[in-house]
């Protein structure tokens, strides 16, 4: 497939709304103010979003070779092997029992990364990965400040509330969606089904550059082992989600494939809107590594304690040909900046951005 069919990466493709810089402001305070109850629930600083672990893993990122010339950009440029962290988790900013549905979360850190940052002050050389388990996102900046201040009035919502509800939208969610009710971001979150995260496609929440292109990246599970779990419920216990995952990988490897859509055009495949699927039909998806994860102790106290509390992974630590792009994208970087920054502060741990896989306990 030619390289020709795709958009050309250019800075002016990013159209930023002219009160954009406001609700970004606005959404990184009110982080703040969650940030300040969730210490005073826990007496610990958590993540802001995707708080509960629920997996810590080692694996490697093998890049494809003889790939086509459209896709040998940025970090998938050569055919090489990468060590990587991988820290699976449920989406919301509270730690909470497994039986409230969620979306599931997969962040990735890439070790031993070259090249140009995305940002002056990255001083690693790893690069970052955050994906999720649905195809699109909130629309925009302003949509994610609605969101968030759902999230910031619902601080104290009830277990049974939030499970409850999720019950209702389960149900009420695809019928309202199917005739054109608009849905409160919150209950679309959970409406989420809770199947197994190890049989899960993860998505990027949005674009991002993709060398001389543009890309939305996803990670599909290509074991049998997982194939097996996919739309498998894992919603019946209070950390089922965790044992799950720890049972899994004490008997089984796991392999996922690493896949991009490139964008079109900004109407067909747009990047200001994450919420608008990309269609397959018009940008189908091209693999472009494997990830593999081998049998391996997942739930150690001492892996657990390094990624929650030591460990950040943030969208904007990457190469500057893997840039974030669009306006969900752009908040990221200030709104992961001020979650991480208070959480250490709060833990007084220090931030560390490892080396070598072998900083990751056993």
């Amino acid at each position: 497939m030619s390289g020709d069919r795709y958009l050309r990466y250019d800075p002016s493709i990013e159209q930023p709304q002219p009160d954009e810089a406001a609700i970004i402001e606005a959404i990184v305070s009110s982080i703040g103010r969650t940030s300040a109850a969730s210490f005073n629930t826990y007496h610990h600083g958590i993540r802001q979003q995707h708080a509960k672990g629920v997996g810590y893993l080692r694996g490697e990122l093998t890049v494809k070779d003889h790939l086509p010339d459209h896709l040998r950009q940025g970090l998938f440029a050569t055919a090489s092997r990468y060590p990587i962290i991988v820290r699976l988790s449920t989406a919301l900013g509270a730690i909470k029992s497994d039986r409230i549905c969620v979306p599931r979360g997969m962040a990735i850190k890439v070790l031993g990364v070259s090249g140009p940052k995305a940002l002056a002050d990255d001083n690693s050389a790893n690069q970052d990965l955050l994906l999720v388990n649905h195809s699109s996102y909130v629309s925009d900046a302003k949509a994610y400040l609605s969101l968030q201040r759902d999230v910031e009035r619902s601080l104290n919502t009830p277990d049974v509330v939030l499970r409850g509800l999720g019950i209702g939208a389960r149900v009420g969610v695809p019928l309202a969606e199917k005739i054109g009710i608009p849905v409160p971001l919150v209950l679309k979150g959970l409406s989420d089904p809770g199947n197994n995260p190890l049989g899960e496609t993860f998505h990027t929440e949005g674009a991002l550059r993709f060398g001389d292109y543009v890309a939305r990246l996803r990670a599909v599970p290509a074991s049998e082992a997982l194939r097996r779990l996919t739309g498998q419920p894992c919603n019946d216990g209070d950390d089922v989600v965790l044992d799950s995952v720890a049972r899994f990988f004490r008997e089984n490897s796991a392999n996922y494939d690493i896949q991009v859509q490139l964008c079109i055009d900004l109407q067909h495949t747009p990047i200001e809107d994450s919420s608008i699927d990309w269609p397959e039909d018009v940008s189908p998806s091209q693999t472009v590594g494997r990830i593999t994860i081998p049998s391996q102790i997942a739930d150690s106290p001492a892996r657990r304690s390094y990624a929650d509390d030591c460990l950040s992974f943030d969208p904007w630590r990457c190469l500057a040909d893997h840039q974030p792009l669009g306006s969900i994208m752009r908040l990221r970087r200030d709104a992961y900046r001020m979650s991480r920054t208070l959480r250490h502060q709060q833990n007084k741990t220090p931030m560390i951005e490892p080396r070598g896989i072998s900083e990751l306990p056993n």
